[in-house]
C-alpha cells in the first residue's frame, strides 16, 4: 500500500465529513466548508472519527490517486479545523504593507502602490509594516496567493531585496568587485 494513502485520517471534534454518492467529500468545520471530488476508483470508509481511503488494485495509477486524495482530504480536515497560514517578509528600504479589511496595499518601490483584493475565505494580516500573513482554510489557495504576492518583487541575489517567505534562504552572489 501507499505509505501516505494507508494512513488513517482522524476527524477532530467539531468537524463533520460527508461523502455523497458521486464521491464528493464535503468537510464542515469552524473555519468554513470545503468540497472535493474524489475519483470513483477510491472508496472512503468512515468509522467513528477515523476516515480511511482504499484503492481497488496495486496498479500505478491507483497507487498515485490513493496518496493524492488522502492528502487532499486530510488538508481539508486540517484546514477547516485549524487553518493554514503563509508568512512573507519584505526586505528593502521603504518597503511596507498594510491590510485594511479584505484589501492589502503594498508599497514596494514602484511608482504606484500595489493593491490586492482577498478572495472569499482568505484574510490578510500585517503584524508589522514589513510582514504579511496570508490565512485561510484552503491550503492550495493560501499557497497560490502567497506565491502571487512574492512574484510582485521576488528577492534578488545581490542585496536580497524583495518579498520572500519567512524561512526562505536567498543564495547570495558576489558583486563585480568579488574576484
Amino acid at each position: 500500500m501507499s505509505r501516505i494513502g494507508k494512513l488513517p485520517i482522524t476527524v477532530p471534534a467539531g468537524v463533520t465529513v460527508t461523502v455523497d454518492a458521486d464521491n464528493v467529500v464535503t468537510v464542515k468545520g469552524p473555519k468554513g466548508t470545503l468540497c472535493q471530488q474524489v475519483n470513483p476508483a477510491i472508496t472512503l470508509k468512515q468509522e467513528g472519527n477515523i476516515l480511511t481511503l482504499q484503492r481497488p488494485s496495486d496498479s500505478k495509477p491507483h497507487k498515485a490517486m490513493h496518496g493524492l486524495y488522502r492528502s487532499l482530504v486530510h488538508n481539508m480536515v486540517v484546514g477547516v479545523h485549524d487553518g493554514f497560514a503563509k508568512t512573507l517578509e519584505m526586505v528593502g528600504t521603504g518597503y511596507r504593507a498594510s491590510a485594511e479589511g479584505k484589501k492589502l496595499t503594498i508599497n514596494i518601490g514602484f511608482s504606484h502602490p500595489v493593491i490586492l483584493e482577498a478572495p472569499e475565505g482568505i484574510t490578510y494580516e500585517t503584524p508589522n509594516q514589513t510582514t504579511i500573513v496570508v490565512k485561510g482554510s484552503n491550503k492550495q489557495q493560501v499557497g497560490n496567493l502567497a506565491a502571487d504576492i512574492r512574484a510582485i518583487r521576488p528577492p534578488e541575489p545581490y542585496l536580497g531585496k524583495g518579498i520572500k517567505y519567512q524561512n526562505e534562504h536567498i543564495r547570495r552572489k558576489e558583486g563585480k568587485t568579488g574576484k
